[in-house]
């Protein structure tokens, strides 16, 4: 099972009934998954509540492509600063 969907799982299992939070926690758990990188899981998450998820995750998924990277997470935060 995928990151994301243990996260909501246990999102479920705790009761949370946020509507509004479910599409940014979606979204940011999966650029965890896409960028190999679930330990800074919130942060994606506060990402996809700050800019466009599309271009997020578009931008992870050219990333995860790039197999000569190391570190993707710091690698995306660069390219998505760099942007701005």
């Amino acid at each position: 099972m995928p990151l994301n969907e243990d996260y909501m799982a246990v999102l479920k299992e705790r009761g949370k009934k946020s509507k509004v939070y479910a599409k940014f926690q979606d979204v940011g758990l999966t650029l965890a998954d896409l960028l190999c990188d679930p330990k800074h899981k919130a942060l994606y998450i506060k990402l996809a509540k700050q800019h466009d998820a599309d271009k997020l995750l578009n931008l992870a998924k050219r990333i995860a492509e790039m197999k000569n990277i190391k570190n993707r997470g710091a690698y995306f935060m660069r390219v998505l600063h760099a942007k701005e």
